[in-house]
């Protein structure tokens, strides 16, 4: 089967199967919907279970009737596994017992252009208000955009697909990003937490300020700040949209092959560059599905 040739549809994602006795190609199945807890041990959801050390349990299998974030950890080197075998369903499943917490994990996709876009029309409108000409604040925002996409591909690459086998490890990454390769298709968690976001913007901004100047800093930042927006703006389409055109249909097959196939590779969202400059482009062919 051509990798980049796959009919995905947000609605329906036909399960995938080989017959490769090397590899296997996960599939979602009723069972995984009704996973028990095999260990016997104190509730992973309670609140207490979450303070000091933890230890991985040995033949733990997550319920996924119960809140998620904290059985996760205790899957260890199974978690890899577990994790990119995907559960296709618009409705999320539950992360904490807490309901501050939850609401904290979902977030509408709107928010992000609501939230953000003021920002970043503040922060351009800072530099004009310094005197910083068009045509080089012009290049200001688009050098800032161009770095989003690197930071776009090494975030996604290094960081949200780090192997993980501790129970902390585990938490940690279900949280960043094994959430969405466990549930590619819940919308609420999709784009990241404005929270969050404004978190990992503070060092970011002094970044900037440091490397560049007074007049400069502002403009770099609305751009790659902008870069962000486009990007996760087109990350949910990607997911749940049903584009007509080429390029977006083409990007959307791109992504969920990088979700449903080969998900070692593939890491650009709004673009293939980096991947084609660093060399994990998917092939054209992918008859089996790695991690």
């Amino acid at each position: 089967m051509d990798g980049h040739d796959l009919c995905f549809s947000c609605s329906s994602i036909s399960p995938l199967s080989s017959s490769s006795s090397s590899s296997t190609l996960f599939t979602v199945s009723r069972e995984a919907r009704t996973e028990k807890t095999l260990a016997t041990f104190t509730d992973p959801t309670s609140i207490f279970s979450v303070l000091g050390p933890k230890m991985v349990a040995q033949d733990f299998t997550v319920d996924l009737s119960k809140p998620l974030v904290f059985q996760v950890g205790h899957l260890g080197e199974d978690y890899q596994e577990w994790v990119h075998q995907p559960i296709v369903s618009k409705e999320g499943p539950r992360f904490f017992a807490s309901d501050f917490w939850e609401a904290l994990t979902r977030t509408k996709w709107w928010a992000i252009p609501l939230i953000w876009l003021p920002v970043v029309t503040w922060s351009i409108s800072r530099s004009v208000w310094m005197g910083l000409e068009l045509p080089r604040l012009v290049l200001m925002m688009v050098i800032g955009i161009f770095v989003w996409t690197l930071m776009e591909y090494s975030l996604h690459r290094f960081l949200f697909h780090i192997k993980t086998k501790t129970y902390w490890g585990n938490t940690i990454h279900y949280l960043l990003h094994g959430c969405h390769h466990k549930h590619p298709m819940d919308g609420l968690r999709l784009v990241f937490p404005p929270a969050g976001a404004a978190v990992i913007c503070v060092p970011l901004w002094n970044l900037i300020q440091f490397l560049s100047t007074p007049t400069t800093a502002p403009a770099l930042f609305g751009g790659g700040l902008l870069g962000y927006v486009m990007y996760d703006v087109t990350h949910y389409y990607l997911h749940h949209g049903q584009p007509s055109s080429k390029v977006p249909r083409n990007l959307k097959k791109y992504h969920l092959n990088h979700h449903f196939r080969i998900q070692d590779m593939g890491f650009g969202i709004t673009s293939s560059l980096w991947d084609r400059v660093f060399g994990t482009l998917p092939p054209s062919k992918a008859p089996v599905k790695s991690r």
